[in-house]
């Protein structure tokens, strides 16, 4: 058709196509997704599922974009934002969670898991979940978590050995600042050291600490290794982590879409502690062919001796969520 009815015409269908697509990019709606890993950490592999699955259930309209590497800033900073709505979901320590919530740190008790398996059934654990969401909810505003998950287990590293607690005697250990550790590792007879995990590996190529202690993965993924090449395997507490969301985003979805959001974060709590402890093996193996001399056999006896008689203490001094967490972390075999 030619002419100026042909144009009008031509520019009606144009606009309706535009329009069209217009309320199509209405419906797809992106939302940041903030940590401080590499993505290729179980971070990433608890983005991914999450992404995966919330795509999957919203039909392509609700898209994760991931925000590794601390890119929105370290997890304290992070949590203030997510408590704002300025982003809407994020990935905490639960010792960092701990600094909005101090009843956390139970997480991070000494040896409070008695091994991989235990850990991952445990935080795979519904009953555990449903505890820490709850006291997420009656004493943090602004953000509620949606998922637990796991980085494996905790162990340190240094320029020398830590083959049992004698070795921790007066050593600068770099610790998260959660009670939990400033109790613990004094104890232990070592000196405690507070900074960002950012600071981690320059402090320890300056000598400002002399040990840190994180999961297997991270030590690699950061190439803490570089300036830390002995790795003790401790396993002296758990890498544990909570997935958080915005409350502005939350009471802005409909019922519909906090359904896909919950069930996409229950497929992480489900799914991710076991495939995150198997990245922790494959990374071992990786440190090893590199040449980072692993020291396997730990005496843990001295350690747990002085961390046993302080699970009780510490969770009853943190509160009640707390005991409860541990009662029901514990009773799990």
């Amino acid at each position: 058709m030619n002419g100026p009815r042909g144009s009008i015409v031509a520019a009606i269908a144009a606009a309706s196509v535009l329009l069209t697509a217009s309320a199509n990019a209405q419906e797809v709606k992106h939302f940041r997704f903030a940590y401080d890993q590499p993505k290729t950490t179980g971070y990433g592999i608890l983005g991914d599922i999450f992404a995966d699955k919330l795509k999957a259930l919203s039909k392509g309209t609700m898209l994760i974009d991931q925000y590794p590497g601390a890119q929105l800033g370290q997890e304290p900073q992070v949590l203030q934002l997510v408590k704002a709505g300025d982003v809407e979901f994020c990935i905490s320590s639960s010792a960092n969670a701990a600094t909005l919530s101090p009843q956390a740190g139970v997480m991070s008790m000494h040896f409070l898991f008695r091994s991989e398996a235990h850990l991952i059934k445990a935080i795979a654990d519904p009953g555990v979940s449903t505890a820490v969401k709850t006291m997420i909810s009656d004493t943090v505003q602004g953000a509620h978590v949606i998922a637990l998950a796991t980085l494996g287990l905790r162990h340190m590293y240094a320029r020398r050995e830590i083959r049992k607690i004698e070795d921790m005697k007066g050593l600068k250990v770099r610790v998260q600042a959660t009670p939990t550790e400033d109790t613990m590792f004094p104890a232990y007879g070592a000196q405690i050291v507070h900074m960002p995990f950012g600071s981690v590996y320059t402090s320890l190529q300056t000598g400002v600490v002399d040990v840190a202690e994180n999961g297997i993965n991270v030590y690699l993924a950061n190439k803490h290794y570089e300036v830390a090449p002995v790795l003790s395997l401790t396993e002296h507490e758990a890498n544990n982590s909570l997935v958080w969301v915005s409350d502005k985003l939350w009471n802005s979805l409909t019922p519909e879409q906090q359904g896909w959001v919950q069930a996409a974060a229950d497929e992480v709590n489900r799914s991710q502690p076991a495939k995150a402890v198997e990245l922790e093996h494959q990374s071992l193996e990786k440190l090893k062919s590199i040449g980072v001399k692993v020291v396997a056999d730990v005496d843990k006896s001295g350690f747990t001796a002085i961390a046993d008689p302080y699970l009780d203490k510490l969770a009853k001094e943190l509160g009640p969520y707390a005991e409860k967490i541990k009662t029901l972390i514990r009773a799990i075999n």
